[in-house]
């Protein structure tokens, strides 16, 4: 039988994280894998020392542009391989995945785009979106897959604090949620709510009007996982005690 955790979390600037205890955190948690996003650095810019002693394998993907996007696999689990991008250029160039491949399971850490700084934005999201369901159609045909990664869509009303207030927001609009309902129908299992279909649980606050205090939040994080392995997923929670961000972690326990 083997059973690990694995953990989703978007740091928003790993270098800020550092600094707000990120790794006593990491050494207390004794996480197997933790997919990370948003580390806004690049690989000489971060203290792997200090995660190298925990036990984990570092791997980093970072944007071009310095200070924006990219994403990190940590592992105590040596990978047989890992695989930066996914081949489309404009996608790589903003550093949004890093793929860690164990046997015939491969594991993502993902950094989906925001739309929320205007309309030129939301068509970059909307088209990677479709790009990136394409993609994935192709790779999960001969792998088990777990995606893990800040999506920037809650999905359902049961996913977001306001739903009404919010319904022409980037992150809820209908087309963005469609989509995220088609994923989860294409051969994806949103472990999360395989486990808590009822629960009321939040992974991102905004950081204005003291938000996080009165958990007005949004499920915007998630761990999918191929649909062949969900009934492996044992349990799924969201760190909420985990404060290096605006985000919170996303904790899956897995047994095989």
């Amino acid at each position: 039988m083997q059973q690990f955790s694995i953990v989703s979390y978007n740091v928003n600037g790993i270098r800020a994280a550092f600094n707000k205890g990120f790794v006593d955190w990491l050494k207390a948690g004794n996480f197997d894998i933790v997919c990370l996003q948003e580390i806004k650095a690049d690989a000489d810019q971060i203290d792997v020392a200090a995660l190298e002693q925990l036990g984990y394998h570092c791997y980093w993907y970072s944007a071009q542009k310095k200070g924006y996007s990219g994403v990190g696999i940590l592992t105590k689990i040596k990978p047989d391989q890992v695989v930066a991008g996914c081949g489309i250029p404009e996608y790589d160039y903003e550093g949004r995945m890093l793929r860690a491949d164990f046997g015939n399971l491969s594991i993502f850490s993902c950094y989906f785009p925001s739309g929320t700084s205007g309309e030129a934005r939301q068509e970059v999201k909307m088209k990677f979106l479709s790009d990136i369901q394409t993609w994935f159609s192709d790779f999960k045909k001969d792998r088990s897959v777990i995606v893990c990664g800040d999506y920037n869509i809650a999905n359902h009303e049961i996913d977001i604090h306001d739903p009404k207030g919010n319904k022409k927001s980037s992150g809820f609009l209908p087309e963005e949620r469609a989509w995220l309902t088609e994923w989860f129908q294409s051969g994806f299992t949103d472990s999360f709510r395989k486990v808590n279909p009822e629960k009321v649980e939040y992974s991102w606050w905004t950081y204005r009007m003291n938000a996080r205090a009165n958990n007005k939040g949004w499920r915007i994080d998630y761990i999918s996982v191929s649909d062949e392995l969900k009934d492996h997923v044992k349990a799924v929670s969201h760190l909420t005690d985990a404060v290096h961000s605006d985000h919170c972690p996303v904790w899956m326990q897995y047994e095989q």
